[in-house]
């Protein structure tokens, strides 16, 4: 057996010439010695007494070194990424201020305003974000809640919860009390008890749509909520008031009391049960578009009477193509990719939904004949799984109408991931062939067309709300600004992208972080942009760090974790949500036990919260994330963010006294240049590019 250190350090193998006949002592001088044959000389291997052992012990030889082999490979690739890890910069690390500890397993988390609200087990509890107070407990469940939404309506908020059994409930929360509006698909014969799989409700809280799954179907029910309703009963509840119900105190149990000495429960919030209030109107019930098969038309003109005011023009489904050529289609299809299509088929994917309320714009308007508030949805847009299509259908109707789209917007290949800005001014469209199609939906065209990296697909894409980079630093500009949006994108293969778009130039993609190929632990699994910072987002990677990124230049600011004695239990699928107003986000933690622990009163959970305003490198960050609007307009570093009418002024105004011009300035009137050609030290020409230039960039 050779050494230890195998081939690779493994001793020199001394050969030497052996003869074969007897060895004679030579004579003094060199003409005597005798001419040798090489005939006479053999090879001999100092080793050749390993190489002649029998079987199996020659196999086991080489199994060995084949062994030690491969072990030193190892060691040689550890060291080598342990020297690789200490040559590296490691970010300063954070650990969370406020510490939440809780006795059961949080399942989920929502924020909105200044509360948290926490599902798990057997309902939620409401707390406080700042000094995590947890304020209320609604606990009225047999089952844990697995997912839940909040949404601000100004003054109050609507929570949505959804348990185990798939049970959404809609629950109305104000200052001083806590209200059940409906259970939205509970019904008292379990067997025809439906599941809902998603829950999305609009800007300002006027519409809710509820993803539904039951009895080998799904489907969307878009219902409108009466907020202003509400409101009046909360504030005069004699209205509202349900004899048959009283006023339920908070009741404090010791099980479920907050085991931290800094968690003391405010008892001014009530569950109010004998208050009914107004139940959402069911307006709109959405089904997955009918496969595309043969027409049963026997004319074009059938066609064409077929469709109603263009509605649903686009969408495929009236055509005049027959099932013959459907076959031959198929058929060809078939023969050209048939090396692809010999593979198992996997199993055929659940039809879901992704759906948006979208407010009104110049894509998509309020009819003539209906007068509502500014800032209401008026379209719902939605897609379904492996479709082309993105349809688009009016709010402003009732369940009796026939729910057919009133517009539909073809893609190219199957729409993998839409996403809806924060202000329901930009849409993003992304297929599964890596193109996204940027919408500017409040100007009503699209802002461009980007191609993500060849091999790369979109996984999900978070918008960021537009900064600049002034003196090194990035700031808000002050004001709301007109066509221009930010993107970050995370494909599959854990790479991260920025996508800009502004007016009409072409839309940009750059990479912020290429996909792992060295340290694969590293791999960012989540994306999640901090409002309140100009140009950050968080990222969350399967190892478990948690790091800030400063998309504009790309680097690492800072990393979070939690104490030593807590971790990520599922770093791939992390428990987080960022306040959209204030700069903190919120994390779960694991406690290490808790996995061996097989019961549940031991375990310990905990909801750390982090303050990005109380941390030395982002200090200055959060105090000087605006620019004032007078800041702008002197600065020919925010040029392209101002106003078309501001940008000519200020052109105007440089060029006010040079030669052959004139600036003539009329009330209510923009400024006009008025210049002379023989004056001019250039052509008008010249002038009138460099104009176009500097107002349109």
């Amino acid at each position: 057996m050779s050494s230890p250190g195998g081939s690779q350090v493994r001793k020199m193998r001394f050969s030497s010439f052996v003869r074969k006949v007897l060895l004679e002592v030579p004579s003094p001088t060199e003409q005597d010695w005798p001419q040798d044959d090489e005939k006479d000389f053999a090879f001999k291997d100092s080793e050749q007494e390993l190489e002649s052992l029998p079987q199996p012990y020659r196999m086991i030889n080489k199994m060995v070194n084949l062994l030690f082999d491969q072990a030193w490979e190892v060691i040689m690739k550890r060291d080598a990424l342990r020297e690789a890890e200490h040559s590296r910069v490691q970010p300063t690390i954070y650990l969370p201020l406020v510490e939440s500890k809780l006795n059961k397993m949080p399942n989920c988390m929502a924020v909105s305003q200044d509360y948290v609200f926490i599902g798990g087990a057997k309902g939620f509890s409401i707390y406080n974000l700042y000094d995590a107070k947890r304020l209320y407990i609604w606990e009225k469940l047999k089952v844990d809640v697995t997912s839940i939404w909040a949404a601000d309506l100004g003054s109050e908020i609507l929570i949505a919860p959804v348990d185990e059994t798939g049970i959404a409930r809609l629950f109305y929360f104000c200052k001083d009390g806590l209200f059940l509006i409906k259970a939205i698909n509970e019904v008292d014969d379990t067997s025809k008890q439906t599941t809902c799989l998603k829950t999305e409700i609009s800007h300002g809280g006027d519409f809710a749509g509820f993803l539904l799954q039951g009895a080998g179907e799904i489907w969307l029910d878009v219902y409108r909520l009466p907020k202003e309703s509400w409101l009046k009963e909360v504030e005069h509840p004699q209205l509202a008031i349900n004899p048959k119900k009283k006023v339920r105190q908070l009741q404090l149990n010791t099980p479920d009391s907050v085991t931290s000495d800094n968690l003391e429960m405010d008892i001014n919030i009530c569950f109010r049960g004998d208050i009914k209030l107004s139940l959402p109107v069911h307006i709109m019930k959405i089904k997955p578009p009918k496969p595309v098969t043969g027409t049963t038309f026997k004319s074009p003109l059938e066609v064409f009477a077929k469709i109603e005011d263009c509605y649903g023009l686009g969408s495929g489904q009236n055509h005049f193509i027959k099932d013959t050529q459907w076959e031959q289609q198929e058929a060809i299809f078939k023969a050209l990719f048939k090396k692809y299509l010999d593979g198992e088929w996997g199993e055929e994917r659940l039809s879901m939904a992704t759906f948006h309320f979208l407010l009104p714009g110049r894509v998509t308007t309020m009819p003539a004949d209906v007068k509502g508030p500014s800032g209401v949805a008026c379209v719902l847009g939605i897609h379904w799984t492996g479709n082309h299509n993105f349809f688009l259908y009016s709010l402003n109707r009732t369940l009796k109408d026939k729910a057919d789209p009133e517009g539909v917007w073809p893609c190219a290949a199957p729409i993998a991931v839409s996403r809806l800005s924060c202000c329901c001014s930009y849409l993003v469209l992304a297929c599964e062939d890596g193109v996204l199609t940027l919408w500017d939906l409040a100007e009503g065209f699209p802002l461009g067309v980007v191609a993500l990296p060849k091999g790369c697909s979109c996984q999900s894409v978070h918008f960021l709300k537009y900064y600049l980079v002034h003196q090194g630093q990035n700031v808000y500009p002050e004001g709301p600004l007109k066509s221009h949006m930010k993107c970050v994108v995370l494909c599959t293969d854990s790479s991260v992208h920025l996508v800009t778009a502004r007016g009409t130039q072409e839309p940009t993609i750059s990479v912020l972080v290429e996909r792992p190929v060295k340290y694969l632990d590293e791999a960012i699994c989540a994306v999640a942009p901090v409002p309140a910072l100009p140009g950050m987002v968080l990222t969350f990677s399967r190892n478990g760090s948690v790091q800030l990124m400063d998309v504009a230049k790309p680097q690492i600011i800072c990393a979070f974790a939690p104490p030593r004695t807590y971790h990520l239990a599922v770093p791939w699928t992390p428990m987080f949500v960022v306040s959209l107003h204030r700069p903190c986000f919120l994390l779960r933690g694991d406690h290490p036990d808790e996995i061996e622990s097989d019961d549940a009163k031991d375990i310990q959970n905990s909801i750390f919260c982090f303050n990005l305003e109380a941390y030395p490198l982002l200090e200055n960050i959060c105090n000087l994330c605006t620019v004032p609007q007078p800041d702008m307009t002197d600065s020919t570093a925010f040029a392209q963010v101002l106003p078309l009418e501001k940008r000519c002024e200020n052109f105007l105004q440089e060029r006010k006294g040079s030669p052959g011009f004139r600036l003539v300035k009329k009330k209510d009137c923009l400024p006009v240049a008025i210049f002379s050609s023989s004056r001019l030290s250039c052509p008008p020409a010249f002038w009138i590019l460099r104009f176009c230039k500097t107002v349109f960039g």
